[in-house]
């Protein structure tokens, strides 16, 4: 039997419904090869040449794969139509022995029978131009993640993370709440008027102030308004102006990844993640009941706002049926996708009509349903009639003053029955009917209103918002605006506030940082360029190692600098190679490394020459105040050969007391695991004297054993059998159990 090799279970499991048990399919669930986890994994020295290593909960998937593909009279690898797809596709083929010249990569923009036995009837060989890319994007990533990580976490704070994309998509968050700190708000007036003809044939309507002596008018102050406030008064009101006309609303554009993700966060107020885990079931297939396992969407990874001419002409014939003739087009809709997009797949559509979002809303969760109807109902009004309207535009003179009614009315739905736009359901003016007024009509004042305002800040990015930016200036691509804010909000680099974003502390020290020392990887203009290669190694035009050896020799010296901006050689020496200490900064505060790093890694504590007046409770030195990530602590001089460490502030008297009957030497205040307090000598382990009460360092003179302390002050011999001690000694355990036989 055949064998086709899939990304997802789900995935999986929809292909099969639809093969009929023709083929065998099996899942990889995603990469079963990467770079290593604990190491870099790039060879810089070897033209940059990654190491993939099988990771071990991808290591059971393999040896399944293994085994089908032993089996198999030929193999399919139908990993996503994208980069990412490709190279999971390579890492199949290299890890399962396959030809690299065979054609055995078949891809499809959408889960359906028909879409995938149209493929298998394609197959190609592997493009090694998208491996190569992808590889490129790999190799990056983790050379500036890897790189800048460590400097993040040595300079700032343990657990933080950098990224090429996500650090520039952070600073945008960064610097857009510095925006609104700095912003300083700005008085404005509004001054509206509430008109009516001077008959009374029809209803009253308002107009806004916009010009004096024909030019822009904006009022500053209260006495600039009180001003145009009494002229207007004093004056006469009559119509300068009418203009009206039939203005219309072309309908919008099928979802890509990005407009997709806008459009869930305004409708639906799903964060940027949420929406592609949906999008991503939707494409894979969901289990509906009696139907098995069903695909609804296409591809959902893509900036394309391409259709298929056979899905544009099915959505034809279905507006026809639907809606009437007079909403479909006379000629099917076409939309240019954005400069830079890779165009590589259709825009984001329903795979199958009929499917109804009303047909399927039983069968779905709600998140699920809302999504697959805003897919839907996008796609329809994609390609539907435009919407228009009946516009008019009232401009009324008053002295030196001029003001300005607008208003529109709906005149045919259009694609509107189907989609409406937030941000165009939010405009005032729509369903705003004003009266036929001509031209030298006057006018009475009902009212007038002047209103203090203040201009408002730049408002913080939300996932939209953000996805938005991020799409504008080419940050990143479709596959990656979901993960990227997932991480700033994993990390708590970023913290919400409803839907919008706000920075915490951390990330302005990330952002300042990384400014300062890498501008160029920080610079949305250089992300944006690097894009660009990466796309041009997709087609063939680039070598990807050429464009890591352009970028990574300069990265590295700014990661040097970065490391050793603000060093002071010192005059101390090292102790261990004799070489000069050199004074450095970390999270912790100033300390000395040796300058012959990385042959000699000394690095020792600044603060090391307090010496404090504890001594050392296994070797009897005196302790020194060292730093730590937790703050001060004692520790004991001769480190490493004694590992000593107190906590600082600690008293003398609460470490040590009593003296050890044996040595001599100073009795250690202990603790047992059940936090019972002993005492044992601090010459341990060459003297392993311990006792419960404090040893006093004398010795009974009746039998020879240490004398102790006990918590009331009185002292005695601490063997409970001495004559000494007299009937205070505790009867042996089987004098006790023999008393108690006598008893009964």
């Amino acid at each position: 039997m055949e064998l086709i090799i899939v990304e997802s279970p789900s995935k999986a499991k929809t292909i099969a419904k639809y093969l009929k048990g023709k083929y065998r399919v099996e899942a990889s669930r995603g990469h079963i090869r990467d770079l290593p986890e604990k190491s870099l994994g790039v060879s810089i020295d070897k033209n940059y040449e990654p190491r993939y290593v099988i990771p071990p909960d991808k290591e059971e998937t393999v040896k399944t794969l293994t085994a089908e593909a032993k089996k198999a009279s030929k193999i399919y690898l139908a990993t996503d139509p994208d980069r990412e797809g490709e190279a999971i596709s390579w890492h199949l083929q290299t890890v399962l022995g396959l030809d690299e010249e065979s054609e055995n990569r078949i891809e499809f923009n959408e889960i359906s029978q028909k879409a995938v036995e149209r493929a298998l009837q394609k197959p190609r060989k592997v493009d090694y131009n998208l491996v190569d890319a992808q590889q490129a994007r790999r190799v990056l990533d983790r050379l500036v993640g890897y790189k800048l990580s460590p400097l993040l976490n040595s300079k700032i704070q343990s657990g933080l993370s950098a990224g090429r994309v996500q650090s520039v998509a952070l600073r945008l968050v960064v610097e857009r709440e510095r925006e609104i700190q700095a912003f300083v708000p700005e008085e404005y007036w509004t001054i509206t008027a509430e008109l009516q003809d001077e008959e009374k044939k029809y209803s009253p309507f308002r107009a806004a102030l916009e010009k004096y002596l024909g030019k822009k008018l904006k009022v500053t102050g209260r006495e600039q308004a009180e001003a145009a406030v009494d002229a207007l008064k004093a004056g006469k009101y009559c119509v300068s102006g009418v203009k009206k006309s039939i203005t219309k609303s072309h309908a919008p554009a099928p979802f890509t990844t990005s407009t997709l993700q806008q459009d869930a966060s305004n409708k639906l107020g799903l964060t940027a993640p949420e929406t592609m885990l949906m999008a991503q079931h939707l494409y894979e297939g969901i289990d509906l009941e009696g139907e098995g396992h069903v695909a609804f969407v296409t591809y959902i990874r893509t900036d394309s706002t391409r259709v298929s001419p056979d899905a544009q002409a099915a959505a034809r014939d279905f507006i026809k049926a639907q809606y009437g003739e007079e909403y479909c087009p006379e000629k099917p809709n076409f939309y240019a996708s954005k400069k830079g997009a890779q165009d590589a797949h259709e825009a984001i559509r329903p795979i199958d009509l009929s499917r109804t979002p009303d047909s399927v809303k039983k069968l779905l969760d709600k998140k699920h349903y809302n999504v697959y109807k805003l897919i839907y109902e996008r796609f329809i009004a994609s390609q539907m009639s435009e919407a228009q309207y009946d516009s008019m535009q009232i401009e009324i003179a008053n002295g030196d003053y001029g003001l300005k009614a607008s208003g529109r009315a709906l005149r045919f739905a259009g694609y509107t029955v189907v989609y409406k736009d937030v941000k165009k359901e939010e405009d005032e003016e729509t369903g705003k009917i004003l009266p036929p007024l001509n031209e030298g009509d006057g006018l009475d004042e009902i009212k007038l209103d002047s209103e203090q305002k203040f201009t408002k800040p730049p408002v913080r990015y939300t996932d939209a918002s953000l996805v938005k930016a991020m799409e504008d200036k080419g940050i990143g691509r479709p596959s990656t605006y979901a993960s990227i804010i997932s991480v700033l909000n994993k990390r708590k680099y970023v913290e919400k506030e409803g839907k919008f974003m706000k920075p915490t502390d951390v990330a302005y020290r990330i952002t300042d940082m990384l400014v300062k020392y890498f501008t160029d990887v920080m610079d949305v203009g250089f992300t944006a360029d690097m894009e660009k290669k990466l796309d041009e190694i997709e087609d063939g035009g680039k070598d990807w190692r050429t464009i890591i050896a352009d970028f990574y020799p300069p990265f590295l010296q700014k990661l040097r600098f970065a490391n050793t901006d603000g060093d002071e050689v010192t005059e101390i020496l090292c102790e261990k190679c004799g070489s000069p200490m050199v004074r450095k900064t970390g999270k912790y505060g100033k300390y000395l490394a040796c300058s012959n790093y990385p042959k000699c890694s000394n690095i020792v504590s600044e603060e090391e020459t307090e010496i404090s007046d504890i001594a050392c409770p296994k070797c009897g030195s005196m302790m020194v105040v060292k730093s730590g990530r937790f703050g001060k602590f004692l520790s004991c001089p001769n480190y490493p050969d004694c590992k000593s460490t107190l906590p600082f502030g600690v008293k003398q008297e609460e470490i040590f007391e009593g003296t050890c009957p044996l040595c001599g030497k100073p009795a250690k205040r202990l603790q047992s695991k059940h936090g019972k307090i002993y005492y044992g000598c601090s010459g341990y382990p060459e003297c392993k004297f311990m006792s419960w009460d404090i040893p006093t360092g004398a010795k009974c003179p009746a039998c020879g054993e240490a004398v102790v302390r006990l918590a009331s002050g009185k002292e005695r011999c601490s063997n409970r059998d001495c004559p000494t001690r007299g009937g205070d000694a505790k009867p042996k355990k089987e004098e006790k159990s023999k008393k108690k036989g006598g008893e009964k």
